[in-house]
């Protein structure tokens, strides 16, 4: 069954009648920028061809209710009763829930604050039933989390007559991730959600939100991304995470800056004698990855895809070395697809398990494919889920 076949079967299941519409949004992969994001730092992800679709209709009782092919036990919430919900409270809803509710939580704040505020933000809106299905695979550091969300923001947006902009829905999607969720992520998962082109990256200042569709040229160039989930699971709400970002915020006070955005390479000495070794080896992280993405950006345009293949590897390095969000299993993914042939290769997400990516030609997949395959058996690892994904767009309107 198809992910949107699926989706109206839940909702159908859950309602007794058809949706008013479908709509979708992408998971993404980071081609390179990791933990950049909150640092108001550059990012360069593509949205890919794995998304979830939520199936929308309204109800008369001003009640918001969810329900998933994660779980199929409906949650229910009183529209009026989010306020109280978030975040004091998220802790009573399952956690898949959070995301479409916390993302209708976050819109009727921006809905207030356009207003004027004062007025309850809930007042005059529908109540919503959202059936959820995807295909992004979850745990994989695809973000399936923000697919949820720019899917579910794209729906409420229409069926409440809200006439958001996409960078907007972005933000509110930021917004219950971070709030509704726990999850102190940054914008870029959103971002790519909501502004991703076929065979293109977005290229994002993650300070200004200016975002620049840069063509990829990997299909031209005889290139695949290869997907090597490691089946390593992570959680972005645990403390591995918020102790990676509190270092950072730590790093940029040390240094006097609003955010390590504001450093460069050249800076670097000042911060090893001011820093204790492990802050300043996240700070190294940040600012060189940075000025990694520029990189890339620059020689995809003068040299192609090809070009870009040591700063992925410099990429994975730094993560592995200076941030320390690798695993095992994702170095041996990197090491083994280097070693068959991949023109570069690095870990993507939030680490400390998901996947990583390797920039292959196109006649090498099946060959890199086996080689971490056999290499994951060889050492005792779980079989990774091995896969290819390709540019795709960003949230719509389906049916």
């Amino acid at each position: 069954m198809t992910t949107d076949a699926n989706a109206r079967r839940l909702f159908a299941d859950l309602t007794g009648h058809d949706p008013v519409g479908l709509w979708s949004a992408p998971g993404r992969v980071n081609l390179i920028g990791e933990h950049t994001d909150y640092n108001d730092g550059f990012v360069f992800p593509f949205a890919i061809d794995f998304r979830t679709v939520v199936a929308v209709g309204t109800r008369d009782d001003g009640r918001i209710r969810v329900v998933s092919t994660f779980d199929e036990v409906p949650v229910e919430v009183a529209l009026a009763d989010l306020d109280t919900l978030f975040p004091d409270r998220r802790d009573e809803v399952v956690e898949w829930a959070r995301y479409p509710l916390g993302v209708a939580w976050a819109l009727q704040h921006a809905r207030g604050a356009r207003d004027g505020g004062g007025a309850d933000a809930s007042a005059s809106l529908p109540g919503i039933d959202i059936a959820v299905a995807s295909d992004v695979p979850v745990g994989a550091g695809l973000s399936s989390s923000a697919a949820i969300e720019g899917a579910s923001a794209a729906a409420l947006n229409d069926i409440w007559n809200l006439d958001e902009s996409r960078v907007a829905l972005a933000r509110a999607g930021r917004r219950a991730e971070n709030e509704a969720v726990g999850a102190p992520t940054g914008i870029m998962d959103q971002m790519a959600a909501m502004l991703g082109e076929r065979d293109a990256g977005i290229f994002l200042d993650c300070r200004s939100l200016e975002a620049e569709v840069v063509e990829l040229g990997f299909a031209p160039a005889g290139l695949e991304v290869l997907v090597i989930d490691t089946r390593v699971t992570h959680a972005h709400s645990t403390g591995g995470y918020g102790e990676r970002r509190a270092a950072c915020e730590r790093g940029a006070a040390i240094m006097g800056v609003e955010a390590l955005r504001d450093l460069t390479t050249d800076d670097l000495p000042r911060a090893q004698e001011l820093m204790d070794d492990v802050t300043f080896r996240r700070v190294r992280h940040v600012v060189t990855e940075d000025e990694r993405v520029q990189d890339a950006v620059r020689t995809l345009r003068a040299e192609g895809p090809r070009a870009i293949g040591g700063l992925l590897d410099a990429s994975h390095a730094s993560m592995r070395d200076d941030f320390e969000i690798s695993v095992p299993e994702l170095d041996l993914a990197v090491d083994t697809a280097r070693a068959a042939g991949a023109v570069g290769a690095r870990m993507t997400g939030g680490g400390f398990g998901g996947s990583a990516i390797a920039l292959v030609d196109r006649d090498l997949v099946p060959d890199v494919t086996a080689a971490v395959e056999a290499a994951f058996a060889e050492a005792g690892c779980a079989k990774p889920h091995v896969f290819t994904v390709h540019p795709s767009a960003g949230a719509r309107r389906d049916a």
